[in-house]
This record gives C-alpha cells, structure tokens and sequence, in this order.
C-alpha cells in the first residue's frame, strides 16, 4: 500500500475529473508501464481500480481521471464529490493487465470516452520509443473529452485523430476504414465502453487482424450470478472445510462472510487480483482475465465471478 495526497484534482472534461497523486513522504513513486492501473480506495470497503495515464518517464507523480457514473457504486461518486485537493488516499502500487508491446512497427491506438487513460499513457511511452502511431479518440462531443487540449498539441497532436458524433461527417470514426490492410507488424490496443471496443475487434477481425494483434481492456463485467445458477460446494483442502455456495451469492461472497481472508480488488473477474487454484472439480469461468488456453486447464479460477460445472470444487484454500 502506498501513501499519497491529492495534490491537483483538475476538471478535465464534462463529467470528468483528474487527480494528480504524490507521495505523503515525498519519495518517488514505484515505476510503472503504460498500461497499468493502481487500486484506489476510495472509502472503507469502497476500492476501484483507475489507469494511469501519465508518462510511464515520471516517477514523482501519479495521473488517473475519472468519469463521474450516474449509477455510481461509490468509487467515481466517492472521488468526484468526497475527494479535493489536499485529500490523502491509500492505493495500491501499479499493476499490469494491459501491457504495451513495445516490439511492433506501427500501432493504431482507440480510446472511447474515459477509455483514453490507458491509452494516452501509450501515447507518451510510444513517443518516447519513436514509434508510428495513431489514436483515434472517440466521443459523443469534445467536451466530454479529457485531456483533448494536451493532445491536440505537439507531441501528441501529429498522432491524434479525433471523433465526435456531433462533428463534420467527414471526421465521423469509420473503423473498416482505419483498419483496412493490416501489416504483420501492426499492434491495436483498444479501450473504452463494451459496445465500442467489440465494434474494433470485430471490425479488425473481419480486416485480417490476428488475435495476437488484437489487445483490448475492459473497464467492466459482465454480472456475476445468473438466472438459472445452481448450488455448489466448495472444500478448502488445506483443512477440509466444505462450504455450500448459493446460486445468488459468489464463492468470494461466502468465502468472507466465514472468515476466509482472500485478497479481492474489482470483484468483477477483470484484475486477477482474487485467483485461487483448482485443485479438483471443473470451474465455470465467468472472468476476462485468463486466456481460453488457462481456462482450459482448470487449474485455477476467480473466486468473485466464477463458479463450478460440477457438484464441488476442491480449492488450494
């Protein structure tokens, strides 16, 4: 856990906020690569995982931004209305689940709405590397855009290709075209709300990208208890307990109601933060985490969304 303060928090956009972080000791912050993310908690019980969206280059500062959510959980209401300038906060050191490869030739960067802040740390680490390419930044205006003043100028602006649906026709986002004839050395990273990130995907699927050209980050999952779930049990082999699971409630949910401590962070099946070995039994994975391939050798699952094809699962607990 890191200790740091608010030292700006700045309105970027429409509903969005940024917040500049420092350490209270004043030291350096632990380094980070484009991509990463830092758990914030927000209040007790509240923790939320932001990008970080400056130069992975500085290592006295953290930037994250977030975009205030009408049906907030706690976490953007939390920081948008409870958390100022001169705030502390306690957050976790950066972690990646979104690396940027930094081996490809030419690289198409998309960012929709509050997508841009993984994106935008992409931005400076490939300036930084002299690497080729574009980011296309999508909303409904430019005033619902962060950071749109930073990267319409140098360095970023030669790179930037900005749409917005209240715009000229011709600057309206055409993906086929942006995506058309992709080279072998071409990298996509994509992130944004769902529905605009799998029109990428499928878009430069349908173009020829490979999947391992394809790199995307989900902000969000889909729910966790299902209509139609069953039961299950769960036995911990470290000391035989066996715990029944409900169909509406998670096996992480149970796990803490008795006392089994488990890290845990988005409690989404997105950071990986809760895996647990499989050590019997086949899990019925619901995460965005794990590869189809580590799914397939059900040796392990994420506790806060997924749950079991069979009668009971044996965990490495």
């Amino acid at each position: 856990m890191l200790e740091v303060c608010v030292s700006q928090k700045i309105i970027e956009a429409d509903g969005v906020c940024s917040f500049e972080l420092l350490a209270v000791n004043g030291a350096a912050l632990p380094a980070f690569t484009a991509g990463s993310h830092v758990d914030v908690h927000v209040a007790p019980g509240v923790v939320r995982q932001y990008s970080l969206c400056n130069s992975p280059q500085e290592q006295g500062r953290y930037m994250i931004a977030v975009l205030f959510e009408a049906e907030s959980r706690g976490g953007s209401r939390g920081m948008h209305l409870e958390v100022g300038q001169g705030a502390r906060l306690t957050i976790g050191t950066p972690r990646n689940l979104f690396d940027l490869d930094l081996t490809g030739e030419r690289y198409l960067l998309f960012a929709g709405g509050i997508g841009i802040t993984p994106i935008l740390a992409m931005a400076h680490a490939l300036i930084a590397a002299g690497k080729d390419f574009e980011l296309h930044y999508c909303g409904r205006s430019a005033q619902r855009l962060a950071f749109v003043e930073l990267l319409s100028s140098p360095p970023f602006s030669h790179h930037l290709r900005l749409h917005v649906d209240d715009g000229p026709v011709e600057q309206r986002f055409n993906a086929a075209q942006v995506l058309a004839c992709p080279s072998a050395g071409d990298q996509l990273y994509v992130c944004g709300p769902a529905g605009f990130m799998a029109h990428v995907q499928s878009t430069a699927q349908s173009c020829g990208w490979s999947d391992q050209q394809i790199h995307r980050e989900d902000f969000a999952a889909p729910p966790q208890v299902l209509e139609g779930d069953r039961a299950f049990e769960v036995e911990l082999a470290r000391s035989g307990r066996v715990l029944t699971i409900p169909a509406k409630q998670t096996v992480l949910e149970v796990l803490l109601e008795n006392a089994i401590e488990i890290e845990s962070s988005c409690e989404q099946g997105i950071c990986g933060a809760c895996m647990t070995g499989v050590l019997a039994g086949e899990p019925d994975h619901r995460d965005q985490f794990m590869t189809a391939a580590e799914h397939a050798r059900n040796d392990s699952f994420t506790p806060c969304c997924s749950r079991s094809n069979s009668p009971r699962l044996v965990l490495d607990l």
